[in-house]
């Protein structure tokens, strides 16, 4: 099997193959004088006895702007917070052979050091060590972005909205982001993490020319290379970023064209070691300690090159890998960490990759723009049996920049998942006094699958306008019908007596066929709607018993289906 290193299909990309606030650095790498390799461990120290920091003053290693995330969530500081002891550090840097501290972890109580094997091992005998784990066996130089072809010449719109979003506008109208627009939540205030493995070209792509024209790039780290230069490397970043932070009209317009960002390149294409997953744990601690309120993640691990040993499903419970054990803290100290599920729908492998199994995350699925499964798109469940993924966007035939500013057409939970982690921003926005889990809450208990979740589309795609209107029944959002939910709907779902269908702007005059099927695939109801049928329509359903059931609408071209449960 193929390494499984940024989430987009490998077909669509041949040239693929999947600093901690006040104390650690991010120092350019050092090679060995002897073998020209670098070799990272994992050290793990045995407590924080004798720290000179305290809970009760955190300002000393967390920006405000975290400490008021905290707080507005009743999230305590807690001694996983605290930085590693200082003096364990300076004993290890003390130690013969010139090892290389080149970031340390709050929440692991640890260090990544860079040190030939025999410093290592007089590292593990310091009394203040309790154990290591090598994390890479070599570095190679990065390899240039690959270049995609230029964009066709985009296609005439027949709305001022289409006209506006330009290519990206079906894939904002399915989730309600349009909507979220309108209403004036496009991410004002917000702070979004973005990693990845680079993103060239973002400095000069004039639709992301905003992010910086208005102050709203506010950090960025090199994870893999060292220091804060990010406008290199392979541009998978840059295609991701683009679908959240892009703000030109007429062009393109992402679902957060007005957050703030950080962009953090943890992921190194050239070779897959756990290495990148200790870069993944370092940069949602620099989010942590920043004050970022959303991660949007496009990386995943199933197995790595030789000699590190690969995961395997059982591995894939949220307890075990790096990353996984990383994303659950950055989500207990109120972060929402938007993962992409994985991209292994058709290979051996089936099922969801490392971070997205962890607990209490929003792990992505792809779906095309009529709702339906990518076929690529990884399912799950967990290992542990929880649902995965969580919620699904459009993943196949997304828009996306690249690095010279063109359009192009993209595949992958890779861009699922930052285009939902825009709509989250916004909703988050629009409901600033929810926490991290209710966010995610809220969205799923009003996604397309919310009575029936399933391990393919998780809870389903999401709504920000049902969202948001179950929110404030008493000040719902007055829709367009331009901007209406893309997605076939019922209501009230559940159900105890008449069911009420909603019509997708698409499928508004046309003839349409309802079928109602049960669990077990027999038709109970059969109606024909004309042309003439406004937006909603009422079902005609005989007595049913109590249960779940499938709402398939059909023009004879095409079939949306919907879920209800009859009470």
């Amino acid at each position: 099997m193929l390494h499984l290193r940024i989430l987009t299909p490998r077909l669509l990309a041949p040239a693929l193959a999947g600093l901690l606030f006040g104390l650690s650095s991010v120092p350019a790498i050092a090679q060995s004088a002897t073998q020209g390799t670098v070799r990272r461990h994992l050290i793990y120290f045995r407590d924080k006895t004798g720290t000179p920091f305290s809970v009760s003053q955190p300002q000393a290693f967390l920006s405000a702007r975290s400490l008021a995330r905290r707080t507005r969530q009743s999230i305590p500081v807690l001694p996983r917070d605290l930085p590693v002891n200082p003096a364990y550090v300076a004993q290890v840097h003390a130690v013969a052979g010139g090892p290389q501290v080149v970031y340390t972890s709050r929440w692991f109580n640890a260090a990544v050091v860079s040190c030939d094997s025999v410093t290592l091992g007089r590292i593990t005998a310091l009394g203040p060590v309790r154990s290591a784990v090598t994390l890479n066996r070599s570095f190679k130089a990065a390899a240039p972005y690959p270049v995609e072809p230029a964009a066709a010449t985009t296609a005439q719109r027949t709305t001022a909205t289409r006209a506006q979003y330009g290519k990206a506008y079906r894939q904002n109208l399915q989730i309600g982001a349009l909507a979220m627009h309108d209403a004036g939540y496009r991410g004002e205030g917000m702070q979004i993490a973005v990693f990845d493995a680079g993103f060239p070209g973002v400095n000069t792509i004039g639709a992301l020319q905003p992010m910086f024209n208005e102050q709203r790039l506010a950090g960025t780290r090199n994870f893999v290379d060292g220091g804060t230069s990010v406008f290199t490397r392979n541009s998978h970043g840059t295609n991701c970023l683009s679908t959240m932070a892009a703000n030109q009209s007429g062009y393109f317009i992402g679902t957060a064209p007005k957050a703030t960002y950080h962009l953090c390149i943890t992921e190194d294409v050239n070779s897959e070691h756990p290495i990148e997953e200790a870069n993944w744990l370092a940069a949602a601690e620099y989010a942590d300690s920043s004050g970022v309120d959303v991660i949007s993640s496009s990386l995943g691990y199933t197995d790595f090159d030789a000699p590190s040993p690969a995961y395997t499903y059982a591995n894939m419970n949220g307890r075990t890998a790096i990353s996984s054990r990383a994303a659950t803290i950055a989500a207990r100290v109120g972060m929402v960490v938007v993962n992409a599920a994985g991209n292994e729908g058709t290979s051996p492998w089936h099922f969801i990759s490392a971070p997205a199994d962890a607990d209490s995350i929003m792990s992505v699925g792809a779906v095309d723009s009529l709702g339906n499964h990518a076929s690529f798109s990884s399912y799950g469940p967990s290992a542990d049996g929880r649902i995965k993924p969580t919620l699904s966007s459009m993943g196949l035939a997304s828009a996306v920049m690249s690095p010279s500013g063109s359009v192009f057409r993209g595949n992958g939970t890779s861009y699922a998942c930052p285009i939902l982690a825009g709509m989250v921003a916004g909703f988050w926005q629009a409901n600033p006094t929810l926490t991290a889990q209710q966010v995610i809450a809220a969205l799923r208990s009003t996604a397309s699958q919310a009575t029936a979740p399933d391990n393919t589309l998780g809870y389903g795609i999401p709504s920000f306008v049902r969202a948001y209107n179950a929110l404030h029944p008493n000040n719902p959002l007055a829709v367009r019908p331009d901007v209406a939910d893309e997605m076939l709907a019922l209501y009230p779902n559940p159900t105890a007596g008449l069911l009420t269908l909603v019509l997708p702007a698409d499928l508004r005059g046309r003839a349409l066929r309802v079928l109602v099927r049960d669990v077990r695939g027999a038709v109970v109801a059969i109606q024909q709607l004309s042309a003439a049928a406004g937006p909603e329509a009422q079902l005609r359903l005989p007595t049913l018993a109590r249960g779940q059931y499938v709402c398939e609408v059909s023009t004879g071209e095409q079939t949306r289906t919907v879920r209800f449960e009859q009470q």
